[in-house]
Parts: C-alpha cells; structure tokens; sequence
C-alpha cells in the first residue's frame, strides 16, 4: 500500500502518545437533561473506535464535543495527551480532527471529483489546477484501496460512492481523526463491507477513526476498541475479541430487559391493497419508479429492499399521496386512490410511519400530547366540536404506555424524547387506530437495540390485529425477520420477489441488480 500523500495537520498525533482524541471526566447538561456525565474516552493513535449506546445515551454530544461543535460543562477534552478547548469546528479541523454526518455534505450538481476538491483546490496561478487535482484524487483513492470515478456527477452515483468520498475529502484536507456517525445506516451489505475495508485501510495507513454504530455485529467485527456509554456515562471499555455481539447488548440496556417478542409470520387474509403500473419522477424530474406492480394481503407485511437511492422513498410517498403518480394506480380495498390527497388516504385507512420522522412524522415543537392526537381520528375525541380533555388525556396515556414512549409530561415537547422514543411516539400513533393499511418507511433507522424491539413488537401487533403493511427497510435482518415476502427494488424497477427464508446473499444481490447470480 502506497503513503497518502496530503496536507498534514498541525494534530497528527506524535510518537508516543497514548491518547489522540478524547475526553476526561466531561459533563454536558441541556436545562435538567443531563446529556453527558463524568464521560471518559480514550482513543488510541491508529485504531478504530466504536462508541455504542442507546439513543439517547449520549454519543452525538460527546462527538459534537469533540469536534468542536458543543462545549463540556465540566471536564476536558483531550488531544495528543493534553487537555485542548475546541472552540470550533475550524479549530477542531486544525488539529486534524474531521467528521462526517448521517446527511452527507455532497453538492449532486459537482463531480465527485469537484466536491473533493471543493474549497481547497490546487492552483497554477490564479486558475484551478485541475490535472493535479485528478492526480492527488487517483492516487487518494488507490493508497486506500478504492476505485472511484472521479469524472462522473455525483447525482449519478450512489450514497456508497458519495460516502468515500465524504471520508476521503476529510484525509484530502489532512484530517487523521475521522469520526463517523452510523456510516453504515444506509447501505447494502456489500456496501457496507466496502466501507468497513475502507475504514481499516485507513486506519492500517495510519489514520484514527471513531464511528458509532446501533449494528453490533459490525462493531464487533472491526473496532479495535469499543466505548458503552449508558444514560450518559461510561459504562465499559472493551478490546477487540474480548466481548461478543450478547455481551456488548447487554452492557448497552443494562439491567433492564428486552421486549418478549417471538419470531412468527402473519396468517394473510384478503387483498387489501393493491399498486398496479406505479410510475413517478423525484423533485429534479427524474424518474425513480417505473412500472412497480404488488399485492398485499390483510395480516401480512411486504418487505421493500433497496439500496438507497434507488426508488424506495419515492415508492412509499406515493403511496401515502405525498407524491403524484405519472402512471399506474393504487387501490385500498374497493376504493382507488391514486387521485386522492394525503387527508383523504388517511381516512380511508392508510397509516404512514414516514423515514423522516423530525420533519413529517412529528411536529416536534408542539407537545407530545398534541402529536398523540394528530390522526384523523381526532373527532372521536370531541363533543360539540370541542375536545374532551379527559378523552384526551386517555388517549395519549395508552398510547405513549403501550409504545413504551420514556416521557415526564404529557406537556413536554416531542424535541425533548430520544429519537428511539420519537420514533415508537410515532408508530403507537400510527397503529392505534387499527389501520387498514400501514405504510412503514425506514421505521428502525438510527434506533437502539431496545427500541427496535419495541418497534418490531408493535408492527407485529399491527400485523395480527388485520393490517397490511408495506415495510420500507434498508436494514436485511429486520425484513427477513418480519417479512413475509420481500419485493427488492434496483433503479426504480422491481428486481425480483423473494419468500420469508431468502438469505442475505440473495436480497443483497437482487439489491445491486446482480439478479443472474441470486438464483
């Protein structure tokens, strides 16, 4: 393997030192909630460091700490052994620290190699040099292992290809501390396995990378190190092959227990709803569904695979009536409804878990109380056209109970719970009113081991109470386990069905359109 050659900050990590990035005895507090107490992190030069968690247990505050975007009440964070203040992130990048967020910062309209380059470019002169550009961009990748078109729109590549990008514009800028946040979250098996290789490549060649990740199964497999953090505090700190994937869950829910939940497919009734034909364009005007065709049956999920980007998101807000159909027709029941709006979908019996759930799936400045109640349901809550308080107050004390939803106050703002705790809010609204059809997008993304219990557990009650649901997943274990067929997508079109016992392999090669090999 060649040398990277780039910028070096001014804090690469000397000879000797045992700690290139982290925190001792940190706290951080917002109002009553205290988001990080007592914290310690220690990060050693040239390894790979997982911090795990429950959401809500204090992972995203001690990264934004670190690199340089909130700031400790109390405690200190810690660079090349001494204790720094990160002002910003500009300082923070100074010192060769970098961070990638789950929204990845890539300008689609740019090549991939303009958005490497982007703000930082070579010159001869006053001009842009872009043929030295192209040179540091191939010999970037080829030192790590990665084959990268630099040439081509990113608009045209996928969320895999624009992720490496994202990491190697960081080493581009002389970053050696990469921090991650779920890297993997939105990626195909094979995909993420790129990416993991990417990481230790890195890490061989002498960068230090910190992720955090809800898929144990990856932590275990490449971290060298593993940080638990529990209610905001340092629970644990783990080496390499010292704790198994059941070891590592339990130090994250502690002594509490996991939901009972057992393992079962549904007993389909008649057809519910029916997608027939289903064409639609993205924002831009490219299409992203063509030609999506499915049925689905009372008491049955139907899994939906896809990489990201591929047409899945679409797919579901047509359903829901978010987006209009160019062709095709869908049908609930008796009744079509592809020329219906959203208001008029709900009441005919369509719930909607949306993937987004802090812009469309809550109001997260009015309370919990308040987005309890938003369904079309709401009139069996009045008298005379005002709303009974103690019919109110019912509803979201057995709604919020039954979804295992954490919360003081029924007055407390959505923005106050965990996005575990958002997201059950969520889908306990969404079921409780038995709905016809269920249309869940993504429901487990960025979720904790224990909340994707609960949420498993409520979209089977879903299931067995008569609803047929359209499961949007990009996560293989969670539709093999709660599908019972799974429909897999690849550049908008239908790439194939498979039944509940399809493996991996075969999903994850329908998913990359390697339909010949899945058999």
């Amino acid at each position: 393997m060649s040398a990277i050659v780039t910028k070096r900050s001014s804090g690469s990590g000397p000879a000797g030192v045992s700690c290139r990035i982290g925190a001792r005895g940190v706290s951080r507090s917002f109002g009553t909630v205290r988001a990080n107490v007592d914290v310690t992190l220690q990060v050693r030069p040239s390894t790979i460091h997982a911090v795990v968690g429950e959401n809500g247990a204090g992972k995203s505050t001690l990264m934004r700490m670190l690199y340089g975007l909130d700031f400790p009440d109390q405690g200190s964070i810690i660079v090349n052994d001494e204790p720094v203040s990160l002002a910003s992130p500009r300082e923070a990048i100074a010192r060769g620290i970098g961070l990638v967020q789950q929204e990845l910062a890539i300008i689609p309209e740019l090549t991939l190699l303009e958005n490497l380059v982007l703000g930082d470019e070579p010159k001869s002169g006053v001009r842009i040099d872009w043929k030295k550009a192209a040179a540091r961009a191939a010999e970037l990748s080829a030192s790590v292992g990665v084959n990268i078109e630099w040439g081509a729109n990113a608009a045209h590549t996928s969320i895999a290809v624009q992720q490496q990008v994202e990491i190697l514009r960081l080493v581009y800028r002389g970053a050696d501390v990469l921090i991650l946040d779920e890297p993997t979250a939105v990626l195909a098996p094979a995909q993420a396995d790129e990416l993991l290789r990417l990481l230790s490549s890195l890490r061989d060649a002498g960068r230090t990378v910190i992720f955090i990740s809800h898929k144990l199964d990856e932590v275990i497999g490449v971290a060298d190190y593993i940080t638990v953090l529990r209610s905001g505090r340092t629970v644990a700190e783990n080496v390499r092959g010292e704790i198994d994937r059941d070891g590592l869950a339990a130090l994250i829910i502690g002594d509490s227990d996991l939901p009972i939940t057992t393992v079962s497919h549904g007993i389909p009734g008649d057809v519910v709803l029916v997608a027939a034909g289903l064409s639609a364009n993205d924002d831009r005007g490219i299409r992203r569904v063509e030609n999506v065709g499915f049925r689905v049956r009372a008491g049955e999920i139907l899994g939906i695979a896809a990489v990201a980007g591929n047409g899945q998101e679409e797919l579901a807000e047509l359903l829901i009536g978010v987006r209009r159909a160019a062709t095709g027709a869908i049908r609930v029941g008796e009744r079509n409804v592809e020329r219906a709006g959203v208001r008029a979908r709900r009441r005919s019996g369509i719930a909607y878990v949306s993937a987004d759930r802090k812009h469309e799936g809550l109001a997260l400045g009015l309370s919990l109380r308040d987005n309890v109640i938003a369904t079309p349901g709401i009139s069996t809550l009045a008298s005379a056209g005002w709303l009974r308080k103690s019919a109110v107050m019912t509803r979201v004390r057995d709604i919020l109970t039954r979804a295992a939803v954490r919360f003081g106050s029924a007055a407390d703002l959505a923005s106050s719970l965990s996005g575990g705790n958002q997201q059950r809010l969520v889908i306990g609204r969404e079921t409780a009113s038995r709905p016809l059809v269920l249309i869940a997008s993504q429901p487990t993304r960025g979720v904790d081991v224990r909340g994707i219990s609960y949420i498993h557990e409520l979209l089977r009650q879903a299931r067995d109470n008569g609803a047929a649901i359209v499961l949007f997943s990009e996560e293989l274990d969670e539709l093999r386990e709660l599908s019972d067929r799974v429909l897999v997508m690849h550049r908008g079109r239908v790439a194939g069905e498979l039944p509940a016992g399809a493996s991996r392999a075969e999903i994850g090669q329908l998913m990359l359109g390697d339909s010949d090999e899945s058999g």
